[in-house]
């Protein structure tokens, strides 16, 4: 009888392959949640109601706002990048960086949780999404320091070489 040993999967191998995968998911399901959650604040202009902004600043010209349009670029092209680059990179560089930017993101998240629950009238739909992704956030850290972790395995080794 032959030994079956050669088709047990390498552990290693196996979470080579998952984390990235469940990184790529996490980082989509984050990314359509912060679309989801501004769609949600404009949803009211469809209704003939005003979205001002809660401080009650309205801009003149789009060049005052010009910061925040840049601001909200970065917010959302940085997971794309780190998508792009989970799906083609795994050194070990580049999961050190990238769960330092999971870290930033939670932190981001939470505060922006924390503002959105001071300002009236609190909209409890936003607070449920925005918890919802602070979850998801804590996820992909967890995922993201364990890809970061494995780049010292003995498999990566054999991978990289």
């Amino acid at each position: 009888m032959a030994s079956q040993s050669h088709l047990t999967p390498n552990p290693y191998l196996v979470q080579e392959v998952q984390m990235p995968l469940q990184i790529l998911a996490l980082w989509t399901v984050f990314l359509l949640g912060t679309v989801f959650h501004t769609q949600l604040a404009l949803i009211p202009l469809f209704h003939g109601l005003d979205v001002m902004a809660p401080h009650g600043h309205q801009a003149a010209t789009l060049a005052e706002i010009e910061p925040i349009l840049w601001g909200m670029l970065a917010f959302f092209a940085l997971p794309m990048v780190a998508i792009l680059a989970t799906s083609f990179n795994h050194s070990r560089q580049l999961r050190v960086l990238h769960f330092w930017m999971t870290v930033l993101y939670t932190v981001l998240n939470i505060a922006h949780l924390g503002v959105d629950l001071t300002i009236p009238p609190i909209a409890w739909y936003q607070i449920a999404l925005m918890a919802f992704l602070v979850v998801v956030g804590l996820l992909l850290n967890w995922v993201a320091y364990q890809w970061a972790k494995g780049a010292r395995t003995p498999a990566h080794r054999l991978h990289s070489a």
